[in-house]
């Protein structure tokens, strides 16, 4: 390829290039080229061979090399040369590249030029790339040609405004005069630039927002001459003349409309005109449309017209473009809350957009469709919602089911329908639902206790026809709190069916054995098979031979529980039936309640937060026991406590408030020692208490030789105690008690129970991993001093 090749044969050339390397060895020869163009200097074909670079530039290819050369072609006096010069100045340069700043002085003489291309070329430069001191500099030039006879310097120079505008908003007060003339313009284009220049100053500053609202009589003449005019072959678009221009008026209206009675007043005739008058069939007069709905729906306009808006959209449900149907439930999405009953007249149509094919669609329609649910229309919604449910894409069945759930929680009207909704729900996609969703629908069983029998029977029939449901969790808590409704088989709400002792722990048996069965589940199903031990009479051995399989299992969790209910068997039998009796009925509503959670359970340290390995290793048999006893809970035998330990004052770090009065000598706050063991010390003191609160701080001391490693500390407390556990200052103590290594923990009792904490305290010494586990079980309120049970 010869350098004089033209544009056009340059790029047949590139395009028949068959692979990415021949490619780049073409352009690669034609930059060598175009660089020699460039050093020979002025021979007439420096903008030919910019023009190739740009082509170049445009497949991806660096060009920077050429951006002096459009310095030089912007000042050339030939049009062909500017023209290409400015091209590339908009394409090479940005206001980042210092070149930029050599053409502001080439813009500027342009500006003035004779010929309105050239000026154009300026121009649209400047509006394109121009950078804030180059707006600076050429702002007085722009706001005159804002004055200039010539509509096509004129219609150029607003939107170089409008750039302006943009780069240095200080600068908006210049052009505020000229742009309420410029309204008075018959052409066009003008019109569309002013609109466009009024709407940038009245998002910009509140005052001039002021000032242009006395323009609205005028905008509204000029949309009344585009929506009764007669056929304009220059501005027709589809029937619709200069939908454009339009568009950018009902803007401008929206803005100036908002929050303002007088503005509003002046513009409601015209809205219902171009609301009434606009045809829909086509696109232009779908987007005129569209604008004036959101119009209508932005400012204070009167209660028919928002009536009328909201139909205009329910016709848009109907179109069969599927953006014009998207954008309609979005704009309804909006105002479903302030006009529920206008939207609630096309109910059937947003419904049957469920079906459409389009996911978009499909989700916009949705959550239309759950914004409309009221108590009224409870119960046909959700059976639309349900069907939708079962065919609905797996990327939209957890939005479904939470909304499903949300709705039935609000507007049920009755538990037993509710307790249905959620199983459907449940049975249909419970793969997909929050987490949260078992413990509300066993919360929501418990308060309804003239349907324990209905419940635990459905819940019965759906475990033994399909296991890997999600609430097989339920029906095996159902089945542990009231196995024995269902043994009776006695319920007038659902078909009796005889069960016998063996098919219920059957049925749990194979919750158990199943590889689909979490373990979680499982420990639904096991603790299920414990509770089972009071209410049937035949079967015992049974459970307590499953119970005992599960001592060895390789789940520590499993194992625990097993364990457990093994010692309830053997050492605690006299206690088996006041341990396992029904729970009483939860509120959720209290502070306390947490779904999920057992009054022992321990609580994990934050994970966001670094935090040392977690030993292992388990405490003396004794200590197992008690712990049985704590995770349980709910038994009014107490456990024995051991001596008092004695207490050693220590004096505050900090001067005590009462100071400020002078002679006054701080307050000891006093400490209890809790744990002592492998020359490992742990203290607990009382820093502030309150009625329903008290602050308390572990302080852990370490007087080895050696540091003691992986420290952490983990507390449990009752369901109704909320606990939160502030980071610790380390999780290393230094040797010979050196330093302490100190944890915040707060407490709110708002029902004002009896506070039990348990501590477990975790760390390495030499190696060596140790766990043991301190009892709290008593927090006085007049010297917040506890007293200790080792476990």
């Amino acid at each position: 390829m010869t350098p004089s090749v033209r544009l056009q044969e340059m790029i047949r050339v590139i395009r028949s290039a068959r692979t990415q390397g021949e490619e780049r060895g073409i352009i690669q020869r034609e930059c060598a080229d175009i660089r020699a163009q460039f050093r020979q200097g002025d021979n007439g074909e420096r903008s030919h061979s910019l023009a190739k670079l740009l082509y170049v530039h445009m497949l991806g290819y660096p060009a920077h090399f050429g951006q002096m050369e459009c310095v030089r072609l912007i000042a050339s006096p030939r049009y062909s040369e500017k023209r290409i010069g400015y091209l590339g100045a908009m394409m090479l340069l940005d206001e980042k590249q210092d070149a930029s700043l050599l053409i502001t002085n080439s813009i500027k003489n342009d500006l003035s030029h004779s010929s309105q291309y050239v000026q154009s070329l300026a121009l649209c430069t400047l509006a394109c790339m121009g950078s804030a001191e180059m707006c600076r500099d050429l702002a007085p030039e722009i706001e005159r040609l804002l004055r200039a006879s010539n509509s096509y310097i004129k219609k150029k120079a607003t939107l170089c405004a409008v750039h302006i505008i943009k780069k240095v908003p200080e600068l908006a007060e210049l052009f505020t005069p000229s742009a309420r003339t410029l309204l008075s313009e018959k052409n066009h284009g003008v019109l569309h630039g002013a609109v466009v220049l009024i709407t940038e100053l009245c998002k910009r500053n509140p005052d001039t927002l002021d000032q242009f609202r006395k323009a609205v009589p005028e905008l509204v003449q000029i949309m009344k001459g585009l929506v009764t005019s007669s056929y304009s072959p220059e501005h027709n678009v589809a029937g619709i003349s200069d939908p454009f221009l339009q568009v950018r008026i009902l803007r401008l209206l929206r803005i100036l409309g908002h929050n303002n009675d007088t503005a509003s007043d002046a513009m409601n005739d015209l809205l219902a005109q171009v609301a009434t008058n606009t045809d829909s069939s086509k696109t232009a007069g779908s987007a005129v449309l569209y604008e004036t709905v959101l119009t209508i729906m932005d400012i204070n306009s009167e209660s028919g017209l928002r009536v009328l808006a909201v139909n205009i959209l329910g016709r848009f449900l109907l179109n069969n473009d599927r953006n014009i149907r998207y954008i309609s439930m979005t704009s309804l999405q909006k105002i479903v809350q302030t006009d529920h009953n206008a939207v609630q007249r096309h109910r059937g149509t947003i419904v049957d957009c469920l079906k459409d094919q389009d996911t978009s669609v499909k989700r916009r329609a949705l959550e239309l469709s759950l914004a409309l649910v009221s108590a009224v229309n409870i119960r046909s919604m959700m059976k639309e919602l349900l069907i939708f449910l079962s065919f609905c894409p797996p990327e939209l069945r957890s939005q479904t089911a939470s909304g499903i759930f949300n709705a039935a929680e609000r507007y049920s009207p009755s538990k037993r329908w509710h307790i249905d909704t959620i199983l459907h729900v449940l049975t249909t996609a419970g793969g997909d639902v929050r987490d949260e969703t078992v413990p509300n629908l066993i919360q929501l069983i418990t308060t309804a206790s003239e349907l324990h029998c209905y419940t635990v029977h459905k819940l019965y029939r759906a475990l033994v026809k399909d296991i890997a449901q999600s609430l097989v969790q339920v029906a095996c808590w159902c089945i542990g709190e009231y196995g024995d409704l269902l043994l009776k088989g006695e319920c007038e709400e659902i078909e009796p069916m005889q069960v016998t002792e063996d098919d219920v722990l059957d049925a749990l048996e194979t919750v158990l054995q199943s590889h689909m069965s979490s373990p979680a589940t499982r420990g639904f199903a096991l603790t299920a098979t414990m509770k089972l031990s009071t209410r049937i009479t035949d079967n015992v051995d049974r459970i307590r031979s499953i119970v005992s399989i599960y001592g060895s299992c390789i789940d520590l969790e499993l194992q625990q529980r097993a364990v457990e209910y093994n010692a309830l068997f053997k050492k605690y039998d006299h206690m088996r039936a006041a341990v396992l009796e029904r729970m009483p009925v939860m509120d959720k509503n209290l502070p306390g309640h947490t779904n999920g959670d057992t009054p022992g359970e321990i609580k994990e340290p934050d994970t966001s937060k670094p935090k040392p390995v977690e030993a292992g290793l388990l405490s003396e048999p004794a200590s197992q026991v008690c712990d049985l006893l704590d995770l349980l809970g709910g038994t009014d035998t107490p456990l024995q406590p051991s001596p008092a330990p004695t207490s050693t004052p220590t004096t505050t770090s900090s001067a005590d408030l009462l100071d400020l009065l002078g002679g006054l000598e701080p307050t000891p706050v006093p400490t209890v020692s809790v744990y002592e063991k492998n020359g490992l010390s742990l203290k607990i003191q009382c820093d502030k208490q309150t009625e329903t609160e008290v602050t308390v701080s572990l302080i852990a001391s370490n007087s080895t030789q050696n540091d003691i490693t992986n420290f952490t500390l983990q507390a449990a407390v009752p369901k109704s105690v909320q606990l939160q556990m502030k980071a610790p200052s380390g999780n290393v103590i230094p040797a010979h008690g050196l330093g302490q290594v100190t944890q915040t923990v707060l407490l709110n009792n708002p029902n004002k129970a009896s506070l039990k904490m348990r501590i477990r305290v975790s760390y390495s010494n030499q190696g060596a991993m140790h766990q043991d586990t301190v009892l709290i079980d008593s927090f006085p309120s007049t010297a917040c001093q506890p007293s200790i049970s080792p476990l």
